[in-house]
């Protein structure tokens, strides 16, 4: 990497060559629009109470009431002290959204070429090669904005390895850390230890040649310093790492105690997610061709071929008005792989693959190895339950493997090796003591490989049948005749895009034989091919991610708009949860206008995923009752939605007669079957042995009331004549909540499965709740002293290296 005045004129430059393609390509942001995101509106919804109370006090609260009955806000954007890190991640994306994180994908790709000793010029192609691949775009069109921010440094982290490893020691290891740290800070687990996966792949190479080599002093030395580089990163994020694992441990991606299913039958043991949903979204064998020629497999279930369309032709024909059959075949469910649902193929370019290829043939030593394992390892991950003895392996025995879902995204460890391959083979070919025929010979086999593929293509086609996995479903909708349209328009495109990729495929071999043949200079070189390669991968990225996709700005910051029916509840001033049966536990339109027990998260509060599935699905009224949930969204007969008011919501908080102790957790949540939620407890003596009285005498005038309410903090006046034990309906927290009567701290219990319980003294009092957790204090404390260190090293880095070059000797 070089830092000489010309040298960074001419990355200057090509940084705001990025800048450009960034705002071109999500060009309405310049006109103040905002892309719609579906995941964005839903993580809006979740948010609402946390961002409303930070904008009106200034304070963050680290929980909210307005989802799954009460979580942290730990991953609903909590801000946390010392937080630098995210300050400079805010400034390094500093375009408006999304072209931020098409900027970041160019820039960090760009600085692991120059890491990789790439030639400028061919290190900008590759990150215009990377940033455009169809996957990468596509998240953002449907807001996996955590994914597209931790993908785009994780070349940035690769680019400070391969330094270390290239002996570029102090170079690496501020690289390194400050690109992990940013990565950690991204906050997107899952893609950052599929890129550990291919760490590993690389530092299991790098010790091969370094056993060959007899170098193994320098591999330890490298690891030892990248080791020492990873642990300042996570000491820099401490306090979101460490809530995170606290939060993660109370949730679905947690360890259950419970051994029984809902309907008593046993439950295997597990301490992960389920293996069907591990890989229910798993690429099909087939279905991988994508990558070389996107629509293969119909591209997406919403695709749009308008009057090209075969259903287009037919409804016409059938006497159906041009505008309506237009309509119909702008939205076809062409998809017809074996994952339930996608978005977009995952198409990486046919110029891609085919330059991957020729640097297969044209690279030597560990750079090539590295890229080519990880690239395979990751496609046969990719395949999930179509490849069982690789993926059950990695279930049972690779750490954390089963935390994860959707094994399908691993193939961004592929996107990411093809174009870093490719380029490594373009360098080859700028080297002018590899001999001209040795590059031919290269290019030879890379083209006829990659025409073999595409004669394959069209063979399997033969062995096609092109139906889909819910075409029975379609049928009942649309008919027979309208189906073998549609498989007719599914063949189509599986033959129309394989051609398009040869022809691509055609002309990239066609610019490389000019240049090894020196036709063509190496600017001209890189522009045509450049063209080719944006040419190739834009025109299918906007078929799913355009301008139409755009909406005025003010619809993402209010995603959703307030009903009659939300008005109606919004004019009761009490606190009480809403329940939506249609949105059931997964959608978060109710959290932004109320407290609801439904919400949108990966990681679902554990004890109110396992209350929905063992009774609310059930219909267990009384369940219902100790969730306090007042309003039930129902429908009348005409399909209107109104608000069914309950009236035996238990409130906020009461008193109960008796404690019925169980003894597991299995007990405590089917016990919960034949309870009274308002006179009775479920209380697990083994966790709570002091739990001794289970009777209590109660009066009629015993009482307890909420008087005040914010997020992260509860307040209750309660009067009662005799000794009583409290239920409150507010999710039981095991960190950071504490329980004050009176003033004075006192404990308090997991009662009902997910509530939390209090023994109050007779007479009046006043209960409180603050959620002050110990995370963000400790966590804080450890980041800031982490931060300080990293920056010392940096200026301490930069002034050593500006020393040694000025006391080099002429």
């Amino acid at each position: 990497m070089n830092f000489s005045p010309k040298a960074l004129i001419t990355h200057i430059c090509i940084i705001g060559l990025f800048v450009l393609a960034s705002l071109l390509y999500f060009y309405p942001v310049l006109q103040g629009k905002a892309i719609f995101q579906s995941d964005i509106a839903q993580y809006k919804g979740m948010a609402k109470e946390r961002n409303d109370y930070k904008d009106l006090t200034g304070e963050e609260s680290y929980w909210t009431n307005s989802a799954f009955g009460g979580m942290p806000t730990y991953q609903l954007g909590a801000n946390y002290p010392h937080d630098y890190i995210k300050k400079l991640d805010h400034l390094i994306r500093f375009l408006p959204r999304p072209a931020d994180y098409l900027f970041l994908y160019f820039i960090g790709f760009y600085i692991l070429l120059l890491c990789l000793k790439v030639d400028f010029r061919l290190a900008a192609l590759g990150a215009i090669a990377f940033g455009f691949s169809t996957y990468l775009i596509i998240i953002l069109g449907v807001g996996h904005n955590a994914k597209a921010h931790a993908l785009g440094y994780i070349p940035m982290v690769l680019g400070g390895i391969i330094l270390v490893f290239r002996k570029k020691y102090l170079l690496g290891f501020i690289l390194t850390a400050l690109a992990m740290a940013l990565e950690i800070s991204a906050n997107h687990y899952q893609m950052t230890y599929y890129f550990m996966l291919l760490v590993l792949v690389l530092g299991l190479v790098h010790l091969i040649y370094a056993i060959k080599e007899k170098e193994l002093k320098h591999f330890f030395v490298s690891v030892g310093i990248l080791v020492l580089a990873v642990v300042l990163s996570i000491a820099t994020n401490a306090t979101s790492l460490m809530a995170t694992k606290e939060y993660a441990d109370w949730s679905t991606r947690g360890t259950s105690e419970l051994t029984v299913n809902p309907d008593g039958s046993p439950k295997a043991p597990s301490n992960g997610l389920d293996r069907e949903y591990i890989t229910q979204y798993s690429y099909g064998l087939a279905e991988s061709l994508n990558l070389f020629a996107p629509r293969l497999f119909g591209g997406t279930t919403g695709e749009d071929l308008g009057k090209d369309s075969k259903a287009y032709e037919y409804l016409t024909n059938q006497g159906l008005p041009p505008s309506k059959a237009l309509e119909f075949s702008s939205s076809l469910p062409l998809y017809w792989g074996d994952q339930p649902i996608v978005a977009a193929p995952a198409y990486v370019g046919a110029i891609v693959i085919f330059l991957f290829l020729l640097g297969a043939f044209l690279v030597e030593g560990k750079r090539k190895w590295w890229l080519v394992i990880g690239a395979l390892l990751s496609l046969f991950l990719s395949w999930g339950r179509h490849f069982p003895l690789l993926t059950d392996f990695m279930i049972d025995y690779f750490p954390l493997y089963n935390k994860f879902r959707a094994v399908s995204s691993i193939q961004v460890v592929l996107e990411l090796c093809l174009p870093v391959l490719g380029v490594l083979g373009l360098a080859k070919l700028f080297k002018t003591s590899v001999d001209k025929s040795e590059k031919l010979r290269a290019l030879k086999l890379s083209f006829f490989s990659t025409m073999g593929l595409g004669v394959f293509i069209f063979l399997l086609m033969g062995f096609l049948d092109f139906e889909g996995l819910r075409d029975e479903t379609y049928r009942g909708y649309f008919g027979d005749e309208l189906m073998a349209m549609i498989q007719r328009d599914r063949e189509a495109v599986y033959i129309n895009d394989t051609i398009r990729s040869l022809v691509y495929v055609i002309l990239a071999a066609a610019t490389l034989w000019f240049f090894i043949k020196e036709k063509i200079g190496r600017n001209l070189f890189v522009i045509l091919l450049g063209a080719l390669i944006i040419f190739d991968l834009v025109s299918v990225d906007r078929r799913y991610v355009n301008e139409d996709g755009f909406v005025r700005q003010r619809q993402m910051n209010e995603p959703f708009q307030a009903s009659q029916l939300d008005q109606m509840i919004q004019q009761d001033d009490s606190i009480f949860r809403v329940f939506d049966p249609q949105e059931g536990i997964n959608g978060a339109r109710t959290s932004y206008f109320h407290k609801s027990i439904g919400g949108y998260h990966a990681a679902k509060p554990r004890a109110l995923q396992d209350l929905f599935e063992y009774h609310l699905y059930q219909n267990n009224l009384q369940v219902l009752n100790m969730l306090n949930v007042k309003y039930v969204i129902q429908q009348d007969e005409d399909g209107n939605s109104f608000p069914a008011v309950n009236p035996d919501a238990n409130g906020n908080a009461w008193f109960v007669e008796q404690l019925l102790p169980v003894s597991s957790a299995n007990e405590e949540i089917l016990k919960l079957k034949d309870f009274n939620s308002k006179t009775q407890a479920v209380v697990n003596t083994r966790t709570y042995p002091s739990l001794t009285k289970t009777r209590y005498q109660l009066d009629s005038l015993a009482h307890i009331e909420l008087v005040d309410y914010r997020p992260n903090y509860l307040k209750y006046k309660s009067s009662n004549s005799n000794d009583g034990f409290a239920v409150f309906s507010e999710m039981y927290y095991p960190s950071g909540w504490d329980a004050f009567i009176d003033g004075k701290m006192e404990p308090h219990y997991k009662v009902d499965y997910a509530l939390r319980g209090i023994k109050i003294p007779a007479g009046e009092h006043e209960i409180e709740f603050k959620f002050e957790p110990k995370v963000v204090e400790t966590g804080s404390q450890i980041t800031l002293a982490a931060s300080i260190l990293l920056g010392l090293i940096i200026v301490g880095g930069f002034g050593f290296t500006l020393f040694s070059k000025n006391t080099k000797p002429e």
